[in-house]
C-alpha cells in the first residue's frame, strides 16, 4: 500500500498509481473539492473503479477530519487548532455547517446492475477505506426473504403485499430491523453486500431491505443501481439522501438513453381494457357480497369504483377518436397527452386522489389470495405510474418544456376482442391503440436530479467521447474534463479494418447486403480461417440478433458452421437468462481445456455480453465486429429523436445534429463490445472490424480515442492472416501470462442477485466476489486464479478506528492472528463459519484429507482467494506437512 498526495490528499493506493490513474483522481477531487460537476472518460483496464473509490474515500476522510476538528474549535477554543482547520479546509473543500453532523456529505455510488456494483463492493473491501461505512440499495427482489413473497414474479403487487403487511406488522421479518440494527453482528460489518444482508437477513429473522435502509443512515458510501437516482418514482423512495451528497454515475455511457427512457411512457387500448377489467371484478365482489366481512374494503366506496372506472373508459374512448393516417401511425405535439387527460377527467386538480384511489385498490387486490380475482392489479399499478410520470408541475414553464422535449407517437395496436355490454366498454368500433410518450431530451429527466441540491457530479465511463454533445444534451454545467488514454501500448493491440474476406467479397454489412449469402458465406470463412491463428477465446458481435441467426443458419447450410466448430467449439448468445449462464459455463471450460483450441462467443452489440461481461487475456485474445449496429432507421422513435436534434443543433451547435447522432449510436455500441478485451496493463488482443465502412473518417473519429491511432486497413486477407500471426507470437513472448490459467475478469450475467459463490466451476465469469486485488498491475480489478503472492513484507499503516491488513498477501511474516482477520475479512459469514469448523474438526480427528476436502468446498467458486490456503501451514501436524505441501504444489499455491 502507498501513500501518494494529490492536490494536497493523501490518497492510499495498494500500488505507486501510473500516470494516468493520478491523472483521474486528481479530476475526480478538483470536482470534490472544488463542488462542481465533472465527466471523466478513462478506457477499460486503466484501473478507473478503484481511482475513483481511493481518491473518492480519501477526500471523505478528510472532509470527516474536518468536521472533527470544527466541533474540537467550538468546544474549545484553542487557537493552535486554527492553523491545521485552514489546512483541512483548503485541501477537503468549504466549512461544513458544524450544527449539525448531518452536513457531512454522503458519496453515493451508481453504476447500471447490481453485480457492477458488487464488484465495486468488493474492491473497496480491499483497500487501506475499507473501515468506512458502505450499503447498499437493492429491490425486494433482491432483498424480500418473505416465503409468501420472495416467488413473486409481480413486482408492483410484491411491493403492494409487503406494504400492507408492514402497515398491519404481520411481517416478523420487518419486526425484528429495530432490535437487529444494533446488533454488533450487523453494526460491526463495515462493507455489507447484497448477498451479505440477504444471509445475515435468513440467519438472524430481520428483512435485508428494510434494513439496507436503516444502514444506509449511517453509511459513508451507498451503492446503488443509476436508475435508482435517474427514475423520478425510484428516487422518491431514496427519501432525503440526495441533498448535499456527491453522485457518481460509473459506466454513465448510458445514462442519456437512461434519462429519456424513465422520463417516457407508453399506453395501450390492452392495458386500459384490463385496467377496466379489474375495477369491475371488485366492484361485482362487492355488489355479490363475496367477500368475507374482513375482506371488505374500507378505504373506498363503491362511486369511488364507479368514478374511477369512468375515467378509465373515458381515456380509453379519447384515444380510440385519434386519427390514424396510416400503419406508420400519427405524430403529435408532447401536450397533447396532457390535453388527453384533461378531456378525459384527469387533471392536476384531482390527479393525486386519483393515484391515491387506485393505491388502496390495488393494495386491497394484493389481499385477495384465493378465486379468480387473486394476484391481480399490476394494470392499475401502471396506470398510477404513468400520471406520476405525466403530471410533474402544473406550471406554464413545464408545459413548455413537455412541448419541446416531447411527442406523442399513436399508433395501431392487433385489434382487441370485442367486449359484450355498454358498462364494460364505450369504446367505438375503431381498433386498439398504442399511445407512446417519448422523451427526446436526456436533460429534462437530469435536471430534475440536479434541482435536488446534490454537492457533485461525476459521470464517467471508458466510452463518453464525444464530451460537448453528451454533455450539451444532459444540459449540464460541467467544469472538470478528461479523456484518458489507455494503459497499453502498440505491441499489445492490433486493429485491423478488414474490407473483404479471403474470396475478395467486400465487407458490408448494410441493409441492401445483409441477406446476401455470398457476402454472409465470405465472413463465416474469413472466420474459420482465424480459427486457427487466433489462440483461446474469440469473440464475435453482430449488429443485431436477425443478422446473428442470418449467419448461424447460412453457415450450418454451407457447412461452414461445421468446420468453425471443428477448430474453435461456437457459443450463441441466447435471450434467455438460464440459457445464457448454460452458455458463458461451457464457454470458460472450453477456454481453458488445454486439450481444445478454445471457443466463440458470438453475441450482438448493446446485448448481454457486448455491454456486460470482460473477457481478459485468454477469455478474448480476439474481437471482431461484423457490421455497424445503427438503431433501426425507419423506427418512429429514431425518426422523431433526429428531428430533434436537428431542430436543437439549429438553436445551439454544441448539439449533434441527427445524422451525427444516429452515426455515433453505432460507434459508441461498437466502442462497449471492444471494451470487453485487453482488460489490464498486461493484457493484449486483436481488434477486427469486419465492414469497409469504418474506412469512414466520421466513423474513425468516434472511435474510442485510445483505438483511432493504432487502426490500420488491410485490403488483402492475406495481409492480414500474416500480421496477426506475427502479432500472437510476439504478444506471447512479451507479455506472458503469470499464471497457467488464464486472467479471469468480472462479469455481470444481468441476474437481479449478485452470487459470491459464481455459477461456473472453473470461476472464469464470476458474479460472486466480483474482484480482487492484483497488487502488480495498473489497478484494473480482475478475478483469477492465481498462485500464491511472493511479496516483500510491508508496514501496515496503523488506522485507530478499525484495524486493517494493507497487503492481502499472505506472507511468512504474517501473524496467526493476521491470517485468521484476513481470511474474516475474505468470505462471507457462512463460509468463515465453515473455515473454522474445518480447523476445529482437523485439531480433533487429525484428518488432513477431511481438511483438503472441506478447504475445496469452501474455494471451490473462490479461485482468486485460493492464494489463502498456504497460510493454514501453522495449524498443520508435522507429519502431516509433505502431504499438505503437495497439495499446495499441486494446485500451484506455492513455487
Amino acid at each position: 500500500m502507498t501513500t501518494t498526495t494529490i492536490r494536497g490528499v493523501p490518497v492510499k493506493f495498494p500500488f505507486k498509481p501510473y500516470d494516468i490513474q493520478r491523472d483521474y483522481m486528481e479530476k475526480v477531487l478538483e470536482c470534490l473539492q472544488k463542488e462542481t460537476n465533472g465527466v471523466l472518460e478513462s478506457p477499460t483496464g486503466t484501473g478507473k473503479t478503484l481511482s475513483l473509490l481511493c481518491s473518492t474515500m480519501a477526500w471523505l476522510e478528510l472532509k470527516k477530519a474536518q468536521v472533527q476538528a470544527q466541533c474540537a474549535m467550538l468546544r474549545n477554543d484553542d487557537l493552535p487548532k486554527q492553523q491545521s482547520h485552514e489546512w483541512l479546509q483548503d485541501i477537503a473543500g468549504k466549512e461544513v455547517d458544524t450544527r449539525a453532523l448531518s452536513g457531512l456529505p454522503t458519496i453515493i455510488y451508481s453504476s447500471r446492475t447490481h453485480a457492477q456494483l458488487s464488484q465495486a463492493m468488493q474492491e473497496l473491501k480491499r483497500t487501506a477505506y475499507s473501515y468506512m461505512k458502505a450499503s447498499v440499495m437493492g429491490s425486494r427482489d433482491q432483498l424480500c426473504i418473505h416465503p409468501e413473497l420472495v416467488n413473486e414474479e409481480n413486482r408492483n403487487l410484491k411491493q403492494q403485499m409487503c406494504q400492507l403487511k408492514v402497515s398491519t406488522r404481520s411481517c416478523n421479518f420487518h419486526n425484528r430491523v429495530e432490535k437487529k440494527k444494533e446488533d454488533p453482528l450487523i453494526r460491526d460489518i463495515n462493507v455489507m453486500d447484497i448477498e451479505d444482508l440477504v444471509k445475515l437477513g435468513k440467519a438472524h429473522k430481520f428483512c435485508p431491505f428494510y434494513m439496507s435502509k436503516e444502514l444506509n443512515k449511517f453509511a459513508d458510501i451507498i451503492f446503488m443501481p443509476y436508475n435508482y437516482l435517474l427514475d423520478p418514482m425510484i428516487r422518491k423512495s431514496l427519501g432525503n439522501i440526495i441533498p448535499k451528497s456527491v453522485i457518481i454515475l460509473d459506466e454513465g455511457h448510458n445514462v442519456e438513453k437512461n434519462c429519456e427512457d424513465a422520463a417516457s411512457l407508453q399506453i395501450k387500448s390492452s392495458d386500459l381494457t384490463l385496467a377496466i377489467e379489474e375495477v369491475t371484478a371488485i366492484m361485482k365482489m362487492i355488489s355479490e357480497e363475496s367477500l368475507p366481512f374482513d375482506d371488505s374494503p374500507k378505504d373506498f366506496s363503491p362511486d369511488d369504483l364507479c368514478n374511477l372506472k369512468q375515467v378509465f373508459l373515458n381515456i380509453e374512448k379519447e384515444i380510440d377518436q385519434i386519427p390514424l393516417k396510416g400503419p406508420d401511425g400519427v405524430n403529435l405535439e408532447g401536450t397533447f397527452l396532457l390535453d388527453l387527460f384533461a378531456r378525459a377527467g384527469v387533471t392536476f386538480e384531482n390527479v393525486s386522489g386519483l393515484s391515491a384511489l387506485i393505491s388502496c385498490v390495488v393494495q386491497f387486490l394484493a389481499t385477495v389470495n384465493e378465486g379468480p380475482f387473486a394476484r391481480k392489479g399490476n394494470n392499475l399499478q401502471n396506470f398510477q405510474d404513468i400520471f406520476q410520470i405525466v403530471f410533474i408541475s402544473p406550471l406554464e414553464e413545464f408545459r413548455e418544456k413537455i412541448r419541446k422535449c416531447y411527442k406523442v407517437h399513436v399508433k395501431e395496436e392487433e385489434v382487441r376482442k370485442k367486449r359484450q355490454g355498454n358498462w364494460l366498454s364505450k369504446a367505438s368500433k375503431a381498433g386498439g391503440r398504442i399511445l407512446n410518450y417519448w422523451c427526446f431530451s436526456p436533460g429534462f429527466g437530469m435536471n430534475m436530479l440536479m434541482s435536488l441540491g446534490m454537492r457533485s457530479l461525476i459521470l464517467t465511463s471508458g466510452t463518453l467521447a464525444p464530451l460537448k454533445p453528451l454533455i450539451s444534451e444532459l444540459e449540464l454545467d460541467i467544469q472538470v474534463r478528461l479523456e484518458n488514454p489507455h494503459i497499453v501500448t502498440g505491441e499489445q493491440v492490433c486493429v485491423k479494418v478488414v474490407t473483404a474476406g479471403p474470396d475478395s467479397e467486400e465487407f458490408n454489412c448494410n441493409y441492401q447486403n445483409r441477406d446476401n449469402p455470398k457476402y454472409i458465406s465470405s465472413l463465416g470463412r474469413a472466420i474459420l480461417n482465424l480459427t486457427r491463428i487466433v489462440p483461446n477465446g474469440l469473440l464475435i458481435f453482430c449488429p443485431s440478433y436477425p443478422i446473428m441467426t442470418k449467419c448461424q443458419q447460412v453457415w450450418q447450410e454451407t457447412g461452414i458452421w461445421g468446420d468453425i466448430n471443428s477448430q474453435k467449439t461456437i457459443y450463441v448468445e441466447p435471450r434467455d437468462k438460464n440459457s445464457f449462464n448454460s452458455a458463458m459455463h461451457d464457454y470458460c471450460e472450453k477456454v481453458n481445456d488445454p486439450n481444445l483450441k478454445g471457443a466463440i462467443f458470438m453475441g450482438v452489440c448493446r446485448g448481454k455480453v457486448a455491454e456486460g461481461l470482460d473477457f481478459a487475456d485468454g477469455n478474448g485474445r480476439a474481437v471482431i465486429i461484423i457490421g455497424l449496429p445503427y438503431p433501426p432507421l425507419k423506427d418512429p422513435r429514431v425518426i422523431l429523436k433526429r428531428k430533434y436534434l436537428d431542430v436543437c443543433n439549429a438553436r445551439d451547435r454544441e448539439y449533434l445534429k441527427g445524422e451525427e447522432w444516429y452515426s455515433l449510436e453505432a460507434s459508441r455500441a461498437v466502442n462497449q463490445a471492444i471494451g470487453r478485451v485487453i482488460r489490464h496493463k498486461d493484457d493484449y488482443g486483436a481488434i477486427l472490424l469486419f465492414d469497409t465502412r469504418f474506412n469512414n473518417p466520421r466513423i474513425r473519429s468516434q472511435m474510442s480515442m485510445w483505438l483511432r491511432n493504432h487502426i490500420k486497413t488491410v485490403n488483402k486477407f492475406g495481409e492480414l492472416m500474416r500480421d496477426l500471426r506475427q502479432f500472437f507470437i510476439k504478444a506471447a513472448v512479451n507479455f506472458p501470462l503469470t499464471d497457467k490459467s488464464t486472467r479471469l475478469a468480472s462479469t455481470d450475467y444481468g441476474t437481479s442477485s449478485p452470487n459470491k459463490d459464481g455459477c461456473c466451476s472453473s470461476n472464469l465469469f464470476s458474479e460472486a466476489s466480483t474482484s480482487s486485488l492484483d497488487l502488480g498491475n495498473d489497478g484494473e480489478v480482475s478475478i483469477h486464479k492465481r498462485p500464491r503472492l511472493n511479496l516483500p513484507p510491508q508496514k501496515r499503516m496503523k488506522i485507530n478506528l478499525v484495524p486493517n491488513v494493507s497487503n492481502p498477501s499472505v506472507t511468512s511474516e504474517t501473524t496467526t492472528k493476521e491470517y485468521i482477520l484476513m481470511v474474516k475479512k475474505n468470505l462471507d459469514v457462512d463460509s468463515f463459519r465453515g473455515f473454522t469448523e474445518a480447523l476445529k474438526l482437523y485439531k480433533e480427528c487429525e484428518r488432513v484429507d477431511l481438511l483438503i476436502g472441506k478447504l475445496e468446498e469452501i474455494f471451490q467458486h473462490r479461485q482468486h482467494l485460493r492464494y489463502l490456503i498456504p497460510g493454514l501451514e501453522t495449524y498443520i501436524r508435522t507429519y502431516h506437512m509433505a502431504e499438505f505441501s503437495k497439495y499446495c504444489k499441486i494446485n500451484g499455491l506455492l513455487d
